[in-house]
């Protein structure tokens, strides 16, 4: 008899409640830190409200973060091992966060203590709605019967296929997360040079694009999904947003000219991925062919 399992995720997956209560999905938490105070990035906005959050960064706080602490890992695979359940767990990508690599150490120590327990641990290669759309489906592929090997090995396997294209609201941001220079930061917002940032095959963000303004971004990107998507009418377009749901809301209108998905979902960025991409941040995920472009080295 197959045993049942979690469907896990971390900080950086952007789900609401709602959705996680739909498809009972669970999750670990990061942390953030604002004027020396830790914080536990809740994707409920515990200790700030979206707006709040991304205020601050706007106002010049900086805001760095930390990875899902070991014990934080350990706890909630204890708990589950005491619910006689097994976990898959689907991380940020370890391009962007060493949580899994964490993840990986602490699920060796709790097998090894509950030899009947299974954790798999997969890369996602992705964060934000990317994330978040490959947990939606390992919690449809558990209601379908599938074993949580079966639902580890096809996320795995179907990870390039999920697709990130969007731009942000102020090259500043990035500055500050280390993804650009101080001086591309200057000239790209005198001139409102706006990058089209992908996630490439090794989980990392590359600017494959840069336009100017905002209106131009959004086209590029819908474009990029008109150009790469395999049967939207069958799949839901998700587009994630830092404070500006009326950029995100145009962003969805642009693409469903062309492209015509089931529907759409749209949340807020939580907390991780929005310290590093910053307020005015808009991404389009959806799944599509297997991407092709990275980085060399």
């Amino acid at each position: 008899m197959n045993r049942n399992y979690v469907v896990l995720v971390d900080s950086t997956s952007d789900l609401k409640l709602e959705t996680r209560r739909k498809y009972d999905i669970d999750y670990v938490a990061m942390n953030y830190v604002v004027d020396d105070k830790e914080y536990p990035a809740s994707l409920d906005w515990v200790s700030h409200s979206s707006s709040d959050y991304y205020n601050m960064m706007r106002d010049g706080k900086i805001i760095k973060t930390t990875q899902v602490p070991g014990p934080v890992y350990e706890e909630k695979f204890e708990q589950i091992a005491a619910e006689g359940k097994d976990v898959v767990y689907i991380s940020c990508s370890s391009a962007l966060s060493g949580s899994i690599n964490t993840a990986m150490a602490v699920a060796d120590k709790i097998m090894e203590a509950h030899p009947e327990m299974k954790i798999c641990c997969v890369d996602s290669l992705i964060s934000s709605l990317g994330q978040g759309l490959m947990a939606i489906k390992a919690s449809q592929l558990r209601a379908q019967g599938k074993t949580v090997e079966e639902t580890a090995k096809y996320i795995e396997d179907n990870r390039l296929k999920v697709h990130q294209c969007g731009t942000v609201g102020n090259l500043e941001f990035l500055r500050r997360a280390g993804r650009v220079t101080a001086s591309s930061a200057f000239f790209g917002n005198m001139f409102g040079i706006k990058p089209i940032l992908i996630s490439d095959t090794k989980g990392q963000n590359l600017a494959v694009k840069k336009v100017r303004g905002a209106r131009q971004a959004k086209i590029e990107i819908a474009s990029d999904v008109a150009a790469n998507v395999i049967d939207p009418d069958s799949q839901v377009l998700y587009i994630s947003h830092a404070d500006c749901l009326e950029d995100a809301e145009q962003l969805r209108d642009e693409i469903l000219k062309n492209v015509k998905f089931r529907e759409c979902y749209i949340n807020t960025i939580a907390p991780i991925v929005g310290a590093s991409v910053g307020p005015g941040t808009i991404i389009a995920f959806y799944v599509g062919t297997e991407v092709t472009e990275g980085i060399e080295g």
